[in-house]
């Protein structure tokens, strides 16, 4: 009976947190924009650009195209993180043709959030759109997630509610990397969802104040903690070309994300460290018991050598985690620039 009250009351609690969640990005601290606000409001976005050759002119096109009738103006920040193919030639033809088009020529490739993060540093605008340069992310959806930022949002995130053109292993470990995410971290990141979004200028400058270097920007953005509202859009297939996101990256990705929201791999290998050695406690007793109170011995050096490699395994293992945090430590401590930029186009 007690059980059953305490669980009843439990769920009762959890039931109100999620209310009063809703509450607070439904009614509390609620503060649309006004159309006077709106009209005197400009927007950036930032697109990275890495080999994009086959996508560049679509991209600028559709980009070109958007309206954006209640705010006073927009402008298109593209970096070019070190292209090695003819992306940066057409970039400069875009930004002769269209002073709107601002174009930020890294020095070499730098990667994809750091690339992100050169475009968000240079931003101007009230509010911040990122998206990526491939066109799986329409820019027709930008529209939608001004028209969520003039109802009072600080942040406006994309959730992709259909995906084409990806296979199913990359939509599986997507789906699992982000919800196990969620559970080993205290940053509510939401699920099914990239690094578009709409960012307020208040959350902009937050960003600017995190210099890391392992930069997870989804995760950062989450962590800041202002007012968030979802928009939901169909993801399309690649335009051109093939993805730049090979298995390693986002491997590499997953594990930035992970180490920078969370000290759970520790947790782990410090519980299980701890279980091994309770084990190796107790069947250090079981040997001392069999040699005094029975004639037996423990035999077996198959035994003996699966345990001695297992715990070796273990140990490796143990120091290989240790050291992925140490490593980032160490890239930290160093002090360098996160990126280098050799040019700057159209900008004043």
């Amino acid at each position: 009976m007690t059980i059953a009250i305490f669980s009843g009351c439990f769920i009762v609690i959890q039931d109100m947190k999620t209310i009063i969640k809703s509450l607070d990005n439904s009614v509390f601290y609620f503060e649309p924009k006004d159309d006077q606000e709106m009209a005197e409001s400009t927007l950036s976005i930032v697109v990275p650009i890495y080999n994009e050759e086959a996508n560049i002119a679509e991209l600028s096109r559709r980009l070109a195209q958007l309206t954006f009738p209640e705010i006073k103006s927009v402008e298109f920040i593209l970096v070019n993180d070190g292209s090695r193919d003819q992306s940066l030639p057409m970039l400069h033809d875009l930004a002769t043709q269209d002073s709107r088009f601002k174009i930020i020529d890294l020095s070499r490739n730098f990667g994809h959030q750091l690339a992100i993060t050169a475009g968000m540093n240079e931003a101007t605008g009230d509010a911040c759109v990122v998206m990526d340069g491939d066109l799986q992310d329409p820019p027709e959806t930008v529209p939608e997630l001004v028209a969520k930022w003039k109802e009072g949002f600080d942040i406006v995130y994309a959730v992709r509610e259909k995906r084409d053109g990806e296979s199913w292993f990359k939509l599986a470990t997507a789906k699992l990397f982000y919800r196990i995410l969620q559970r080993i971290t205290n940053v509510e990141i939401p699920v099914d969802t990239g690094d578009f979004r709409l960012i307020d200028r208040k959350v902009l400058d937050v960003l600017k104040e995190m210099p890391e270097k392992h930069r997870f920007i989804r995760g950062m953005v989450a962590w800041s903690g202002f007012r968030a509202a979802p928009v939901y859009y169909h993801r399309e297939k690649r335009f051109a070309g093939a993805t730049k996101y090979t298995f390693r990256k986002m491997l590499t990705f997953s594990l930035h994300g992970i180490t920078s929201f969370s000290t759970y791999p520790l947790k782990i290998v410090s519980g299980f460290g701890f279980l091994v050695s309770i084990i190796g406690f107790f069947y250090l007793f079981y040997v001392i018991g069999l040699a005094i109170f029975t004639d037996e011995t423990v035999q077996g050096w198959a035994s003996l050598m699966v345990i001695v490699l297992f715990l070796g395994g273990v140990q490796l293992l143990s120091l290989g985690v240790l050291g992925e945090y140490l490593g980032r430590i160490n890239e930290e401590v160093k002090g360098r620039p996160n990126y280098i930029i050799r040019e700057k186009i159209n900008f004043s």
